[in-house]
Order: structure tokens, then C-alpha cells, then sequence
């Protein structure tokens, strides 16, 4: 049988004409963990992309490496490639006596187009350390130092680390790894679905502060500017609604929890990720009960015309 037709999540309305839709799938979970709202097909496997980094942070504190704060953080981000972010890597990369070379994601540019317009300004070029994932990647092969596990395979799937990331990944989520592929950045992607997704967010809100698990939520929560940026959803939605989780990933992907359990999981099927930010809104205000002018924010999805306002991309649920 053909597969169903994903739900309109947001629809393109540019001078009053509607030019575009965004299709997709989400799921909220209760503060019991049960499902109270969903569109779409949530059991179906997707992959998480970057929302997967918190159970790989989690996984890199399970291989005994010692990070909190701020580092912590940064192990959990997609980040922008703000000055505090590429100092703290270059930082970290020192005190583990490696330098950029050791690092396995390819050479990229900030993601937030501003820094990224700063930094070729500065005669800057594509490097490692400045593609978003690097931190994720410095604490990988700090783990494998812990444990003498072998640097220049630390990305196969079938690597100790890698595994142990995996073990993470399907407690937090209830879900067996339905598939492994790999990321923009190299390392092992793991599909789950976004109910099993939602469910891992929810683990992370509610685990005991002196799990691994509680421990990441600590650092995210505390220092969420090393989550994303200054200029970042994830990073407004921590820092307004206190205890709050946020990350998103790459093919509009994005995983949320609120302190008290509830959680939701989306994603957009055509890789919009302009749709987020509206769809997540109208999921928080109207299915989770949030009330914080942060939303407003976060819903703001503006089209230009000639540089000036003349439409918007709006949720339609």
C-alpha cells in the first residue's frame, strides 16, 4: 500500500497567496509520558540528526571523560561558530594535547551566516573546529584517550564508543536503533522514531542530577549559548522557560522537554528547517500549554520582498 500523505504542519503565505507547504510528522508526550497529540506518522523511524547529540554527550560522560559546565555544553551543540564557541574548542583540543588535524569532521564555516560573513571578513577559511559539530567530535576522541581506544577509527559505527553512544541512545528512547547511517559531520547516525525521540527528551528532563544523563541537561540548561547561540532558537526556548530542553537537528529535526516531563519530537519532511520555529510555537501554545512571549519569537518566520516584510511561514495546526 502506498504510504500515507504527511499532515500540512506550516503552510508559505507570501502577499496573501499561499505558495508553499510543509509536511511532516510530530508527537507530544504527557507529563506520565503518554501520547496526547500527534500528527502524521510519529512511529515511524527518522534520523535525528543533531537532536541525537544530547545522548551523545550523555555517552561520552559514560566512557568515564570528566566535563560539566560550559564544555558539557558544547559537547551537546550545534554550534554557531561564535568567537566564545571556536575558542573553547581550540581550548579543549589543548588540554587533551590534540590539535585540529585529530578532529574527524570535515572543514566548514559558522553556521550562523553572520559569523560566517565574519569570519571569511577576518581572512578566515572553512577549518574544522569552526563546523558546528566540533565539539562533539573534540570529546569523542577525548574518550578514546580515557580509554585507549583507537583515534583514527573513533567514527565507525562498530568503534566502543560508537556502541556505547548507541546503548545511550536506545535506553533514553525505548527504541532499537532501526537503522545507522551517517551524518553531515561523519559520525554515526542512528534512526529512531520521534515518539522514541520524544520519550529520550523526556528521560533527559527527569533523570537524576548525578546521572549522565541528568548531568548534560545541567550543562544545556545552564549555558544553553553553547547549545546553539546568541541568535538560536534552542537558545532562546532555555534560557525563557526555565528547566526547558531544546535541540534542534539538521532536515528540520527537533526534540523538546519541559522539567516536569512533557516532551515533544517533529519533524518537517522536506528538510524546511525556516518551518520550525512556527510549527514548535504552535505546539508549545497550543498542545503544551505555554505561555512565555518567547513563543511570539520563536514564531516569527518572516518572507521578504524587495527587503521588506510581504509575507510569513505560519503553522496550520
Amino acid at each position: 500500500m502506498p504510504a500515507a500523505i504527511p499532515p500540512v504542519l506550516a503552510e508559505v503565505v507570501r502577499s496573501g497567496f499561499t505558495e508553499g507547504q510543509h509536511r511532516g510528522s510530530l508527537v507530544v508526550l504527557a507529563e506520565d509520558g503518554s501520547v496526547t497529540f500527534a500528527l502524521g506518522d510519529p512511529e515511524a523511524p527518522v534520523f535525528p540528526r543533531s537532536s541525537n547529540k544530547p545522548f551523545q554527550a550523555a555517552g561520552v560522560l559514560r566512557a568515564g571523560v570528566e566535563l560539566s559546565g560550559e564544555r558539557l555544553a558544547l559537547v551537546a551543540a550545534s554550534h554557531s561558530g561564535e568567537r566564545f564557541h571556536l575558542d573553547l574548542v581550540h581550548k579543549m583540543l589543548t588540554e587533551y594535547g590534540l590539535d585540529e588535524s585529530a578532529l574527524g569532521c570535515p572543514p566548514d564555516l559558522p553556521l550562523d551566516r553572520e559569523e560566517a560573513d565574519a569570519y571569511l571578513a577576518a581572512g578566515h577559511a572553512r577549518s574544522r573546529a569552526a563546523m558546528n559539530c566540533s565539539g562533539k567530535h573534540t570529546a569523542m576522541l577525548a574518550a578514546c584517550l580515557r580509554n585507549g581506544w583507537p583515534l583514527d577509527s573513533y567514527l565507525d559505527p562498530e568503534h566502543p564508543l560508537q556502541l556505547l553512544i548507541r546503548d545511550t541512545l536506545e535506553e533514553a528512547t525505548g527504541d532499537p536503533v532501526a537503522h545507522t547511517g551517517t551524518d553531515g559531520c561523519g559520525a554515526p547516525l542512528m534512526a529512531v522514531s520521534l515518539t522514541g525521540l520524544a520519550r529520550g527528551f523526556r528521560h533527559f528532563a527527569l533523570a537524576p542530577s548525578d546521572s549522565a544523563e541528568g548531568r548534560v541537561a545541567a550543562a544545556m540548561r545552564a549555558h544553553p549559548e553553547y547549545v546553539a547561540g546568541t541568535r538560536r532558537h534552542d537558545t532562546w526556548l532555555m534560557r525563557e522557560l526555565p528547566g526547558s530542553l531544546s535541540k534542534m537537528g539538521a532536515e528540520a529535526v527537533q526534540g523538546f522537554a519541559l522539567p516536569d516531563g512533557r516532551a515533544v519530537a517533529l519533524k518537517v519532511d522536506d528538510g524546511g528547517t525556516r518551518a520550525l520555529g512556527p510549527v514548535l510555537a504552535r505546539v508549545l501554545g497550543a498542545h503544551m500549554g505555554v505561555t512565555s512571549p518567547v513563543l511570539a519569537r520563536l514564531a516569527d518566520a518572516p518572507l521578504l520582498g524587495g527587503g521588506e516584510r510581504v509575507g510569513e511561514i505560519r503553522a496550520t495546526f
